[in-house]
């Protein structure tokens, strides 16, 4: 991507140039400031729920989905909400639950949050249709409320056949929540972010930064989201 290109998409996230302290001006725009972290190891699922989906195909597993009545969300949803995107990518984009209007339309992060994780993702070098996005639950919670524990334990080998199947490099969880759900921890985003975890059976690499609509509402964070992407596109280059 040549740098006027990078240069506009990086102002369509809110940052108008990045300079590492110390590095020439020049170089700025590819650096990324903080070394990188020893991996954090994330407990795989438990074997019973890891083989509950294992060995199913797309057509199959989507099914399976859109039937499900595992836990009391299937009561209140509209529709379930699988995922899109390539089934090739490289990068799996993991939020934590459809919101109102993924609900509606049955695809994630679709509105404002969407159209800033597209520019985010452009920031990066990648288009939305490059990568895949999903999210830990598939149903919307009602009133947008926090996953419950039993309901992210039901949804999770969903997600954890999909990564099965599409074999990425890396995995980028969006938000706390997605966060502390997938690494089964409560710990703040804060200690995630900029650091390489693992997630699942598969033990793929994991890397946290904060979900769009917080960046909505909190620009200033704009940045710290930066040096996220930045930091997950150097671990993807090395896996």
């Amino acid at each position: 991507m040549n740098s006027a290109l990078r240069q506009e998409y990086l102002q369509a996230i809110g940052i108008d140039t990045w300079v590492k302290r110390g590095a020439p001006v020049a170089a700025a725009k590819e650096t990324f400031a903080a070394p990188p972290a020893a991996p954090m190891r994330a407990d795989p699922l438990p074997a019973a729920g890891v083989e509950r989906e294992r060995g199913v195909d797309w057509p199959e597993l989507q099914a399976r989905v859109a039937a499900c009545t595992r836990c009391p969300l299937h009561a209140t949803r509209t529709q379930t909400v699988f995922g899109v995107g390539s089934r090739q990518a490289q990068w799996l984009i993991v939020g934590e639950a459809p919101g109102a209007e993924e609900d509606a339309r049955g695809e994630p992060f679709v509105g404002r949050a969407g159209q800033l994780l597209n520019s985010m993702l452009r920031a990066v070098g990648l288009a939305r249709e490059q990568v895949y996005i999903a999210n830990v639950l598939k149903c919307r919670p009602p009133g947008n409320r926090d996953p419950a524990p039993a309901e992210a334990a039901e949804c999770l080998p969903y997600l954890e056949q999909q990564i099965a199947l599409l074999k990425p490099k890396i995995l980028l969880a969006v938000g706390r929540i997605a966060a502390q759900n997938l690494l089964r921890t409560d710990s703040a985003l804060s200690r995630l972010r900029l650091k390489q975890h693992r997630f699942g059976h598969s033990q793929v690499p994991l890397i946290a930064t904060y979900h769009p609509a917080y960046l909505l509402r909190t620009p200033a964070d704009k940045r710290k989201a930066w040096e996220d992407l930045k930091f997950a596109r150097e671990v993807c280059a090395r896996v």
